[in-house]
């Protein structure tokens, strides 16, 4: 046992962690919470970052494990704290331009590729892993990406100087307008390369499309519009620092379950003697388990009552959510009673309420309930809607006739 689980919390990882699970989960963590990205809350950077440096030291994780943080106070604590920027320069391999200083200059970042996959709520329960076929570019491996065979290389254009653009003048009337427009020579490459020379591979486009097949890690407990982030492997060009593949979770709705937060939502309808007496019924789970569900005797279950069975909801770290369940009651069909049961009931349920505003002096009409018949019921109501309109057109008409043959 632990004594204290913050820094596992902050890397989101058991206390029984090997090395290279910390390591993974300190780099998933430090890159979705780096300040670049993740501005509005720089102090969680380093939280990670301070959490990574304490368990990834076997002395200090001891100290931590036995003392908690009062521990690293001592002889395990932190007398020499390295920076998070430092941690995470060192990690990855390079600054991240955190705390004022500048990011050194350097080729620019393509474009970031996102891709939603659905998944069902017994995914998100489980947790899964599934593949997604993708498309994307890829530098040319014949020509190593410079578009030339043999080792030909491209020659900057000189129309546009290697801009891909060039300035247009035109004179509307008095008027001198400057236009930019594509390059016809290099058709906006900024680079000429002659057909001869051109890679047979990628006909000197110098990228070639390429199917990429990735694994997506569906965690356990993970929400709907959660995102997956896969660095680096967005379209690749020359020059070009790849963008990221990013995942959207996207649930789809289920029909028996309703997730909220990390609780689930279940409907049940059960017996009128069950909901008075007591009784059993089941609910299939998420993962094929049955629960069996007790209701005691004397717990009285009212129609749209709501009871928790805890620990059956979401997986979460290191517990669940709740399970709630609505309740609905099935009644019996009409005249289920024998006449003979009656008197039974009266002594057994609670009394019935008392009459209202029934006095000695009040007029009495006794009457008798009748099956609604649901098709009479809809014609009449039509032909109420019918009179009513009949008589605001009436009301419109206002009595005066021969209306139309004054237009005339």
């Amino acid at each position: 046992m632990v004594r204290d689980t913050k820094f596992y919390e902050l890397l989101e990882v058991d206390p029984g962690a090997d090395e290279a699970t910390l390591k993974k989960a300190y780099r998933k963590q430090a890159l979705r919470f780096h300040p670049d990205k993740n501005p509005e809350d720089p102090n969680k950077f380093k939280d990670i970052s301070h959490a990574y440096e304490i368990l990834s030291d076997p002395q200090k994780r001891e100290a931590y494990d036995r003392f908690g943080e009062e521990g690293l106070q001592g002889g395990g604590g932190l007398h020499n704290p390295m920076n998070p920027e430092d941690l995470f320069a060192q990690f990855f391999g390079g600054g991240g331009g955190f705390g004022g200083r500048q990011r050194p200059q350097g080729p620019r970042k393509g474009k970031d590729m996102s891709h939603s996959l659905k998944v069902t709520l017994e995914d998100l329960y489980k947790g899964k892993v599934s593949k997604l076929a993708l498309q994307k570019q890829v530098l040319c491996s014949k020509c190593d990406g410079k578009g030339g065979k043999d080792g030909a290389a491209p020659k900057k254009c000189t129309g546009c100087q290697g801009r891909g653009i060039k300035i247009v003048t035109r004179q509307i009337g008095p008027m001198i307008q400057q236009m930019q427009q594509q390059c016809p020579d290099c058709r906006g490459e900024g680079e000429i390369i002659k057909d001869k020379d051109r890679c047979k591979g990628c006909s000197g486009k110098k990228v070639v499309t390429e199917r990429k097949i990735l694994e997506v890690f569906i965690d356990k407990g993970m929400f709907h519009g959660q995102k997956i982030t896969f660095t680096g492997e967005g379209d690749q060009a020359p020059d070009i620092i790849p963008g990221d593949i990013i995942i959207q979770v996207e649930q789809k709705e289920h029909a028996r379950f309703e997730r909220k937060g990390d609780d689930l939502y279940h409907k049940v309808e059960i017996d009128l003697l069950t909901s008075l007496a007591g009784g059993k019924f089941t609910i299939e789970h998420l993962d094929g388990r049955i629960l069996l569900v007790n209701i005691l005797p004397g717990e009285v279950i009212k129609p749209g009552d709501v009871k928790s069975i805890n620990g059956e909801g979401m997986p979460r770290p290191f517990d669940k959510g709740n399970l709630y369940v609505t309740f609905s009651i099935k009644f019996p069909e009409p005249n289920w009673v024998p006449a003979s049961l009656l008197p039974t009931l009266e002594q057994v349920l609670p009394p019935r309420k008392p009459l209202d505003n029934v006095t000695g002096n009040t007029e009495v009409e006794e009457c008798i309930l009748s099956t609604v018949d649901p098709i009479e019921q809809q014609r009449n109501a039509r032909g109420g809607n019918r009179g009513q309109a009949h008589d605001e057109d009436d009301d419109e008409d206002g009595g005066q006739p021969g209306v139309q043959c004054a237009q005339q």
